[in-house]
C-alpha cells in the first residue's frame, strides 16, 4: 500500500491479486448475495484508491481492508432494511436460501454429491446467526483471520470476539440439529474445500 501511495500503479495490482478473493468471500458470506458482494467489493477497492494518499500503516493492510468492507456491508444492509418490503404473494423467510448465491467457492469434486444436499442447510444455519456472530465465524473459519485481527476489524475486544465465536458455534450446532444434520456430517465450515 505504501508503494501504491507513492505512485506505483503496479502495487495496486499486487494488492488486488492478494486480497480480492478473501475479501469477496467474506462479503458473499456476510451478505448472502453474490451480486451485492461484487458491488461492495468494487466500492471497497474504490475506497482503497481514494484513501491511498492519506493511508498510514497503523495496522496490517488486510485488517484495514476488511474493516472498510465490513463498514460498507453494514451501511448497505441498513439501507436495504430501510427500503425492504415483503411481497404478500411470496413465501416467508422459512425457506432455505439457494446455495449458489451464498458461496464463493464450490466443494471439492469428491464431496460434490454430499455437499449438494448439505451445503444449503449449512448456509441456512450460518445465515440464521446474528450478524456479529456470523462475521466473526466467517472471518475466522472461512477466511482464516486470527482473533486479534478480527478484534481490530470489528472494533470489539478480543475476549468479545472469542465469545461471539463460541456463541456462533453453539448456534450453528443447534440450528443444524434442527435441520437434521448430525455433528459428524457437518465437520467443515461452509465454503471450505475439504483440505
Amino acid at each position: 500500500m505504501l508503494r501504491f501511495r507513492g505512485g506505483d500503479a503496479g502495487a495496486f495490482e499486487v494488492l488486488m491479486r492478494r486480497h480480492r478473493g478473501p475479501t469477496f468471500g467474506f462479503l458473499v458470506r456476510l451478505t448472502g448475495d453474490r451480486s451485492r458482494a461484487e458491488d461492495l467489493l468494487q466500492d471497497t477497492w474504490l475506497r482503497v484508491i481514494g484513501a491511498a494518499a492519506r493511508w498510514e500503516p497503523r495496522a496490517r493492510f488486510r485488517t484495514w481492508l476488511f474493516t472498510v468492507a465490513r463498514h460498507l456491508a453494514a451501511d448497505d444492509a441498513r439501507r436495504a432494511a430501510f427500503r425492504r418490503t415483503d411481497p404478500l404473494d411470496e413465501p416467508g423467510a422459512g425457506g432455505l436460501p439457494r446455495a449458489e448465491t451464498l458461496l464463493a467457492d464450490g466443494p471439492a469434486p469428491d464431496r460434490a454429491a454430499e455437499s449438494a444436499l448439505l451445503r444449503p442447510r449449512l448456509e441456512a444455519a450460518l445465515r440464521a446467526l446474528p450478524e456479529e456472530q456470523r462475521e466473526v465465524f466467517v472471518l475466522r473459519e472461512v477466511v482464516g483471520v486470527p482473533f486479534a485481527e478480527i478484534a481490530a476489524i470489528t472494533g470489539a475486544p478480543e475476549p468479545t470476539v472469542k465469545s461471539r465465536m463460541r456463541y456462533a458455534l453453539e448456534g450453528l450446532r443447534r440450528r443444524l440439529e434442527e435441520l437434521g444434520v448430525s455433528s459428524e456430517v457437518a465437520v467443515e465450515p461452509p465454503g471450505s474445500t475439504g483440505t
